[in-house]
């Protein structure tokens, strides 16, 4: 089916990473500079777009009206050792690429398309959805809305977690599965995801504005993230 909004892509030079890196985003049917749009930006970006399908749901959605105009950009990993480096809280290039996000992906985005957001968002899968968290958490500031779709949990994670009067604001949507007990990890460990992110729901229930908590019947696949992906962006973008 032919698309109503147009896909777009740029490789920009991170002088925080010391490397290149390919942005792509979705623009809505209609799109035009100046105006108010979300900004919703996905690690695991591929992923988003082809398994997710976001293109698809954003056209629907735009379409149905059950969203504001929203912008979907995404930024991929070049391997799993690429993207634990990046993503996971202890990674050896965690601190780098958060800056690489902050500091050079978003502001070349909004100046590129000319937009200064009414939202911006960050959504992501397992660590994709732990980065989310952990960036946005810490620059309540730049972002409003975080999506994480059973996101890896650890100490650091937790202890994040318990700081939650610096970023009260920010309105969380937070998933996992009750059959995410036996999780094999790109480290090649396997890992209960369910504990852990229960007691991250512990932390977080009660103390931020807006906090959306599900837990469900499902594993650590794209079967059921994607499953729930329409719901979850007419709740947060909606």
């Amino acid at each position: 089916m032919r698309r109503k909004g147009s896909m777009e892509d740029a490789i920009i030079k991170s002088d925080y990473l010391k490397e290149e890196i390919k942005l792509k985003w979705y623009l809505p049917e209609g799109f035009t500079p100046f105006k108010d749009y979300q900004l919703c930006v996905m690690q695991d970006g591929d992923d988003y777009f082809q398994i997710g399908r976001v293109a698809t749901l954003s056209d629907q959605l735009h379409d149905d009206m059950e969203i504001e105009s929203t912008i979907f950009a995404g930024i991929h990993y070049k391997n799993k050792y690429d993207r634990i480096d990046k993503y996971h809280p202890e990674g050896k290039r965690n601190h780098e690429y958060i800056l690489f996000l902050v500091k050079e992906a978003i502001p070349f985005l909004e100046d590129t398309l000319h937009i200064s957001p009414i939202k911006r968002a960050l959504m992501g899968d397992s660590l994709a959805g732990t980065l989310a968290f952990m960036v946005a958490s810490q620059f309540p500031n730049t972002f409003d809305t975080v999506i994480m779709q059973s996101p890896f949990v650890n100490e650091t994670v937790l202890t994040q977690a318990a700081k939650t009067n610096l970023y009260h604001n920010l309105e969380v949507f937070h998933s996992i599965g009750t059959e995410e007990t036996e999780v094999h990890t790109t480290s090649g460990e396997v890992s209960d995801f369910l504990v852990p992110n229960r007691r991250l729901n512990q932390l977080l229930d009660g103390t931020l504005e807006s906090y959306q908590y599900l837990e469900a019947a499902g594993n650590h696949t794209w079967t059921y993230w994607q499953k729930d992906l329409k719901q979850i962006l007419i709740n947060m973008l909606g």
